[in-house]
Order: C-alpha cells, then sequence, then structure tokens
C-alpha cells in the first residue's frame, strides 16, 4: 500500500503550477482529489481530465481569502466522499518590490492569501479531522520562509508565518492523531512569477526563474513522500531548491 489510494485530498490554488502538478500526481497515485481555485474553468477541466482517466475529482471554485468558500470547499469534500484525510494549503502569490515602492495593497494581498489563506485552510478542516482523529495538513512555505532576500520582505515574511503557524499546529494536534507537513519550495517552475506587479522587478525574477526553476512534479514528488510514510511517521518540514540555485 502507497498511504495514498483511497484518501480524499482537498487542494488549493489547483489551478495551475504546484497544486496542480500535485493532484495529477496524487491521481495517478490512486487518491480522490479536490480542486479549489478561482479559476473555475481550469480546475474543471482538470477535474474532467482526471476523471476521465479513471480517477476521482471534482472542482470547487475557491477563493482562499474567503473563509466560507474555504470552509464550503472542505465541507463538499466531506459531504461528497464522506471525509477528508489531507488538505495541501498551496494558494499563494509573490508580488516582490522594494520596500520603499510601498506597494500596500500587494502586502495586503499577500498577507490575505498567503497567512490567511493557509489559516481559512485549517479552520476548515481542523473540525472533520480532530473528530476523526486522522489527517495530515500540508501548508506550502517557501525558501523564502527560511531567508530574505531585497525585494521580498513581505513575501519572506508571509512564508515564515506559515511556518511558525504549521510548527505550532503540529504541537496542538498530537491529541488528534494529526499530521503535519511543511513544504519550502525553491524555484519550481510556476505561474507565480506572473504575479510581480513591478515591471523591473519582475523582468528579474523571471530570468531567474528561466535560467533556475525545475519542473513542478519536484514539488508533487514532496507530497507523495510525505504522505506515503507509515501513519506512525510526521514528516514535519521539506526544504528543497534546483541543484544549481544557489541562494
Amino acid at each position: 500500500m502507497n498511504n495514498i489510494e483511497g484518501k480524499v485530498v482537498v487542494i488549493t490554488g489547483a489551478s495551475s503550477g504546484l497544486g496542480e502538478a500535485a493532484a495529477r500526481m496524487l491521481s495517478a497515485e490512486g487518491a480522490t482529489v479536490v480542486l479549489g481555485a478561482r479559476r473555475t474553468d481550469r480546475i474543471q477541466s482538470l477535474a474532467d481530465e482526471l476523471t476521465k482517466n479513471g480517477g476521482k475529482a471534482i472542482a470547487i471554485p475557491t477563493d482562499v481569502t474567503n473563509a466560507e468558500q474555504v470552509k464550503k470547499l472542505v465541507d463538499t469534500a466531506v459531504e461528497t466522499f464522506g471525509r477528508i484525510d489531507v488538505i495541501i494549503n498551496n494558494a499563494g502569490l509573490m508580488p516582490h518590490s522594494p520596500l520603499e515602492r510601498l506597494k500596500i495593497d500587494d502586502w495586503n494581498q499577500m498577507i490575505d492569501v498567503n497567512i490567511r489563506g493557509v489559516l481559512h485552510g485549517i479552520a476548515a478542516v481542523l473540525p472533520h479531522m480532530t473528530a476523526q482523529k486522522s489527517g495530515h495538513i500540508i501548508n506550502v512555505s517557501s525558501v523564502a520562509g527560511h531567508k530574505v532576500n531585497p525585494g521580498g520582505a513581505v513575501y519572506s515574511a508571509t512564508k515564515t508565518a506559515v511556518r511558525v503557524l504549521s510548527e505550532g499546529l503540529r504541537q496542538e494536534v498530537k491529541p488528534y492523531n494529526i499530521r503535519t507537513t511543511i513544504i519550502s519550495p525553491g524555484a519550481v517552475d510556476t505561474e507565480l512569477a506572473n504575479s510581480v506587479t513591478e515591471p523591473d522587478i519582475a523582468a528579474g525574477v523571471k530570468k531567474f526563474y528561466a535560467d533556475t526553476a525545475i519542473p513542478a512534479d519536484s514539488f508533487a514528488r514532496t507530497v507523495i513522500f510525505a504522505m506515503s510514510q507509515p501513519d506512525e511517521v510526521d514528516i514535519n518540514e521539506i526544504l528543497f531548491r534546483p541543484t544549481r540555485q544557489v541562494g
């Protein structure tokens, strides 16, 4: 047994990049995937493709900044499939800019998606997982949650917050047999660089990703590794980079 087959997995940010790659690989391993994202057409198309290939998948339009929508995503998974085994809190934005440019709207958007979005996912699954006395919460941080570069202060702050929240969660859910994992990717080929709003910063970020990034399947394999461990093994944190990435 791969400890994945038959599990019900909710994925936020599932319309592209890390979330889409994880959905494809988990479905291939026999998991049931519940896809959440704002781009309804993208997640519906992915759900239809996975179902056509013999998997079980549904798509639920979800904006992670809206707690009620995230609750509906998780509750629908439970109502449809009888339980929830895993949530991957993956939705995120990375509009880098120097603080002196005062991109306050970008800062607030990162806080809303990268921090509040994760908290909304945790809030949605905890009642179900504590009642089941089982579950696995996977929160996506970043290499930027371990180090700070110029232009990335707010993004790094949000991804550090994800790690701190996850560690507090890990300690609190021990009585309920719930596992927790933080995954901190380096440069992975996703649409994340497209969220940079400053043209000069965006050009530098996109060049770095073009020169350095590895496929999103690399993230999906870390999810598979963490999930496939025996239930008594709790992989708490995975930090990975492209072999050629220095910082």
